[in-house]
């Protein structure tokens, strides 16, 4: 059975920090939510111990995700991009993640002015492969997410991260799909989600807008449809944004006031996809 999860910038701005992190545990818990996905900073300035007890008084499962910043792009970076994800998946073994999702093929935004290479192709299998090997014996899947092509040249749909790992050969290494990203670079939201069969381990769930699901170019039927097909049984992570969140516009590029204030659209959201994966049996 899937679980229903918010994520931090659900409530607020991305940088962990301790009292903002406590508000998102709670806002979570008390929104009806199985799990918070906590986006680690690139410092992975985060007191574990004291976030752990957090969770476990709220009842809330912690996902973590990682995005590379621009300083640890894998084809321009390898020794820094490795070191990275490995402090990364420390943090996820800390908090008693089973995942580590997110941008973890490239730097969001960083672009050689090209496509991919194959020297490049190369660097990246080779640093994913040793990563891989490390998540392994922490127990926990690294989820890659492709990304639309003004943040990413390496990973713009899902076949981009199936050939990797494929190539990479390795059990912990799986996709993370975003139906932002996908309404933009895949054909529609079916395919992708078959052709990725097992290998589809987490989903972030979000309108063709970042608003409220069902109010925008999504096609909610065909993708909850596969899942089904699949037998999905990850986590369904709402990372959808408001602008009511102080400083969230300009973070994650709301040029328009959002329709809907943070609690209600999380609300909101979380009663759609619900409804869904009952609709669907999942």
């Amino acid at each position: 059975m899937v679980k229903f999860g918010a994520s931090l910038l659900s409530w607020v701005l991305p940088e962990w920090k301790a009292i903002e992190g406590a508000y998102a545990i709670q806002k979570t818990a008390a929104a009806g939510f199985d799990l918070l996905e906590i986006l680690l900073p690139p410092s992975m300035n985060i007191d574990t111990a004291t976030v752990r007890k957090q969770l476990k008084e709220n009842q809330i499962q912690a996902i973590c995700s990682f995005n590379l910043p621009a300083n640890c792009h894998i084809p321009f970076y390898p020794d820094q991009a490795y070191e990275a994800i490995k402090s990364a998946l420390d943090k996820a073994a800390e908090l008693e993640s089973a995942i580590l999702a997110g941008v973890l093929h490239s730097g969001i935004g960083v672009f050689s002015g090209a496509v991919k290479t194959t020297q490049e192709n190369e660097i990246l299998v080779q640093v994913l492969a040793v990563c891989a090997d490390y998540a392994s014996r922490l127990g926990i899947t690294m989820c890659l997410e492709p990304v639309n092509r003004y943040e990413s040249y390496v990973c713009t749909c899902a076949a981009d991260v199936l050939d990797l790992i494929e190539q990479v050969g390795s059990p912990a290494l799986a996709l993370h799909l975003d139906t932002f990203h996908m309404n933009i670079e895949e054909d529609n939201f079916r395919d992708p989600v078959l052709n990725s069969g097992s290998h589809l381990k987490h989903l972030h769930i979000t309108e063709s807008n970042r608003g409220m699901p069902g109010e925008g170019n999504v096609n909610w039927d065909d993708l909850f449809a596969a899942l089904a097909k699949i037998n999905y049984d990850g986590a369904l992570v709402l990372e959808n944004f408001s602008s009511s969140i102080p400083g969230m516009s300009e973070r994650v590029n709301l040029w328009h006031p959002s329709r809907h204030n943070a609690q209600e659209l999380a609300e909101g959201s979380l009663a759609f996809i619900r409804q869904k994966a009952l609709d669907y049996e999942l």
